[in-house]
């Protein structure tokens, strides 16, 4: 049962808007200090398909194949038929913009299929600092003009799966209506959207709040005027239309109408009371008015529903609902109308969580009810429908649940239902995580059984918290709301499962050991249970840890570089550390509850912290942190930080706010001392790549603003010059939550969105030292050499190596190349922080352009994955170029 969905939301917003989500900007002098170039760049996203709330389906009553789908947080997506995928709309929604990532509702104008309407917004409390806009377009959303409300919309509110608030007269396409949250009333355009003037004889504006003693403002918020329906049989081509009714926030009065377009309106009477109309669907072909009703405004709440038909001509009122109250503990909300058959008529049980959600056909106007479901003999059911989610697989969210659970589930928090209106086999219904749909409708009538299928695909929702690359193994693993997180060893196709053993119902932090990259940690929210998880095969497979009294929440997690201990900086507890796999933890000295924790990527003793404009540093493994005297960081918590892999006290520090300091920090002294950089304005994530060829550092990636221009940079000469990787179309809102490069693929980025999902960046610029190669060995190193190979792990056919090569003469190294010979006939299978050739049982590791400057007494390593059989020998002779290496 997923109920979370806007405690995630508002989480990756804390995760922002408490700790590095946009306020207010105001306005600077572009820097004059930095160099910015611009490279073109092809974005994509990590394919999960869905993952979120889709609260809103609609299809153009004019033109067959053109739909649009609204989520909450997520932007507004219109489908093409020809792929069977959705493509975004809102990519271009800017860093200041961010709340307009969230949509309450959308319009599409059945008289001219080109414009499409959206009412932007994601709160309507202080957690949103702008108030919201209706954004129109004449190209069928790929590009937008824009018109500032007056108020805030709330595309994340409670009430967000009731609608539509947005519609456009069918028969005079320049008036629009929107029905306001907030008491703001019901507002109307008689321009096509242009401008807006609020209509001020409307008489309700809402009564229903869903918490009044909420004091942040977003349950106690009223939510306002729900949905507007125009009865089309009452105007003519070019004239407004007459009849329209208004759902209003209201359990006594919840239903309106005006028969003379809007100049007055009247309570329509004999209406029920007691419920909140959460969608109002007309056919205007037999004259009835349909209504579903739930005691809460949703989407999570409901216990009680009632479905009713308004016969338009007589003004009788008729309860059809499909199941006696006393029987309901669910509210109906998604209602649909056949257009090709008006008779047929669908709802559903939203808020039925247990065992499932229900879907209603009636096919003679809502006299009688089938079910997609019912019981034989309890707990057992018969279904009228079949599932297949093997194109989202994680969507049997790995559980094995009991009868009368099934997996994959019909769905939760069912508020969008549509047929679609030229085809009465197709229907598509938005859930908590994904949309839903079938193209053998029919099948329900005939008495065999329907196939349910994920129609999502292009859609990506999900709010992202942390993101991680490691040097081998899969290229992404991210931290999610909602949904946990993934490991993606393929970017274009969906994974097989989310993270499990345990589910959480969002990963708050993750990390994975340096020159272990096999071991990975993850700490997240969970109603019951650890909030704790490890691997040990690099994210594939995961054991639950043991929580240390009093956790909370999961805080944030770094692991030791050779993944020895980890140190957990949980909600609810103090920071802790543990040897091993979190049996038992100790409290950690000398850092404050809360601290952001990082580990050093050399150092498996090495830790660091940061909490309120102080930097806290242990130099042994997390029992004790010191404050660094260092002055000037971010005075707050909205604070990035990572340290560079393959350099010990590397490190790079990006946030803050306008009101102090704020931009991007580096120390090259385990944050002793911090430069920060005059060119960056703002700056809030930072991460690594893959080092341009000819570069002796690695490429930097940050969410910032440079030059007066917001966006996503790189730069492969640590932060004197910088290049804009985005544009303009796209900028996905908010994107301060992470961002990382990828270790092997030179210009890949991967940048964490607010609803977006997992964004990822390939360079056409190849100059850069393109995905291969990376080399950079310089002359060959002259004098004393010695090699510690050792053996970490090792299994049936399989095992895993550190090497660690130290430069025991006099003169430093820019460049190395090792050479061994297995004794056994191992082969390697991945190996990381080098590259390397395999020829028989012959081995050459060669350093990668950023670990090739070696000091005389300092040392590099690198590890690898293979495999062997019978036995698995230690290689006895190791050469540096011709010059052969003390074994130790």
């Amino acid at each position: 049962m997923r109920r979370t969905r806007i405690l995630t939301a508002v989480l990756a917003l804390s995760a922002g808007l408490l700790a590095g989500s946009p306020p207010a900007i105001a306005a600077e002098t572009a820097s004059k200090s930095v160099s910015i170039a611009a490279d073109t760049y092809t974005w994509k996203n990590a394919r999960i398909d869905g993952g979120g709330f889709v609260p809103g389906i609609v299809f153009n009553r004019k033109e067959q194949d053109l739909a649009y789908a609204r989520t909450d947080i997520g932007g507004a997506y219109r489908w093409v038929e020809s792929s069977k995928t959705w493509t975004p709309l809102l990519d271009s929604v800017g860093w200041d913009d961010w709340g307009h990532t969230g949509v309450v509702s959308l319009a599409s104008d059945s008289v001219d299929p080109n414009k499409v309407y959206v009412a932007a917004g994601t709160y309507t409390n202080s957690w949103d600092p702008g108030n919201g806009a209706i954004l129109r377009s004449a190209d069928r959303g790929a590009s937008w003009q824009k018109t500032d409300l007056p108020f805030k919309l709330g595309g994340n509110m409670p009430g967000r799966g009731m609608g539509e608030r947005l519609a456009v007269d069918p028969n005079r396409n320049s008036v629009l209506y929107l029905g306001a949250p907030s008491g703001k009333g019901l507002w109307r355009s008689t321009d096509s959207g242009v401008t807006w003037s609020q209509v001020t004889n409307f008489p309700n504006v809402g009564t229903y709040v869903a918490d009044p003693s909420d004091t942040s403002g977003y349950s106690s918020d009223n939510q306002g005027i729900v949905w507007v329906t125009f009865d089309e049989s009452t105007g003519t081509s070019g004239s407004a239309t007459k009849t329209l009714y208004v759902g209003v926030a209201d359990k006594d009065n919840a239903v309106y109408r005006s028969t003379d377009a809007g100049a007055t309106w009247s309570r329509v009477a004999g209406q029920p009371t007691g419920y909140l109309a959460h969608k109002g669907v007309l056919d205007a072909t037999n004259g009835h008015l349909y209504l579903s009703y739930s005691d809460k405004g949703g989407p999570y709440d409901g216990g009680k529903g009632q479905l009713w038909r308004y016969a338009t001509a007589t003004g009788a009122w008729t309860n059809i609902s499909p199941v006696a109250e006393a029987d309901t503990y669910y509210g109906f909300s998604g209602l649909t109308v056949d257009r090709q058959d008006p008779g047929t008529v669908m709802a559903t049980a939203y808020s039925s969580w247990w065992p499932d959600t229900q879907i209603f056909r009636s096919t003679d106007s809502g006299a009688t009810w089938t079910r997609a479901w019912d019981y034989t003999s309890y707990p057992n059911r018969s279904n009228r429908y079949t599932m297949d989610v093997s194109s989202s697989p994680w969507l049997t969210w790995g559980a094995n649940p009991s009868p009368p659970e099934q997996t994959p589930k019909l769905g939760w928090m069912t508020e969008a239902l549509e047929i679609d209106p030229f085809d009465s086999d197709r229907m598509m219904y938005g859930t908590g995580a994904t949309i839903y749909g079938t193209e053998n409708l029919g099948n329900w009538d005939s008495g065999s059984q329907f196939t349910i299928k994920p129609m999502v695909r292009g859609l990506e929702e999900t709010a992202v918290l942390d993101l991680a690359s490691p040097p081998s193994g899969a290229p992404l693993l991210s931290a999610l709301g909602d949904i946990g997180g993934f490991r993606h060893t393929d970017l274009t196709k969906v994974p097989s499962m989310m993270f499990t053993s345990p589910n959480f119902t969002t990963t708050t932090s993750l990390d994975y050991a340096e020159s272990n990259p096999n071991t990975v940690v993850r700490v997240g929210n969970l109603d019951s249970g650890p909030h704790i998880a490890f691997s040990t095969d690099n994210g594939a497979n995961w054991f639950a840890g043991t929580d240390p009294s009093g956790v909370s929440g999961g805080g944030t997690v770094a692991a030791a570089s050779d993944g020895s201990r980890f140190v957990w900086s949980p909600a609810g507890a103090g920071v802790q550390y543990t040897t091993g796999f979190g049996t038992s933890w100790q409290a950690a000295g000398g850092i404050p509850a809360d601290a952001i924790v990082e580990s050093d990527r050399v150092d498996p003793r090495t830790f660091y912290g940061f909490k309120s404009g102080k930097f806290y540093v242990s130099t042994d493994g997390g029992a004790t942190f010191t404050a660094s005297s260092a002055t000037g960081l971010p005075s707050g918590d909205s604070v990035r930080f990572k340290a560079l892999p393959g350099v010990k006290g590397d490190i790079w520090l990006a946030g803050g706010a306008t009101d102090g300091a704020y931009g991007l920090w580096h120390s090259t002294d385990g944050g002793a001392t911090w430069t920060k950089l005059s060119g960056v304005e703002q700056a809030d994530t930072i991460g690594f790549g893959k080092a341009a060829t000819g570069a002796s550092y690695q490429t930097l990636y940050t969410s910032a603003k440079i030059g007066g221009v917001r966006g996503i940079f790189r730069s492969t000469d640590k932060g004197a010059s910088w290049t804009r990787l985005n544009d303009d179309a796209h900028q996905w809102g908010w994107t301060g939550a992470a961002i990382t490069g990828d270790p092997r693929v030179y210009g890949r980025v991967y940048v964490a969105t607010n609803g977006r999902g997992v964004i990822y960046g390939d360079s056409s610029d190849t100059g850069g030292g393109g995905g291969g190669g990376g080399t950079d060995p310089g002359p060959e190193p002259a004098g004393a050499c010695a090699v510690t190979y050792k053996v970490t792990n090792e299994w049936s056919g399989g095992f895993q190596a550190d090497v660690r090569l130290s430069n025991t003469g006099t003169s430093a190294w820019t460049g190395w190349s090792l050479g061994w010979t297995f004794p056994n006939g191992q082969t390697i299978a991945q190996l990381w922080n080098a590259d390397h050739t395999q020829s028989g049982s012959a081995v050459t590791a060669r350093n990668i352009s950023w670990n090739g400057g070696v000091a005389a007494g300092s040392s590099v390593g690198f590890g690898f994955t293979g495999s062997w059989s019978g036995t698995n020998g230690r290689p006895t002779a190791f050469k540096l170029g011709d010059q052969s290496c003390t074994v130790t």
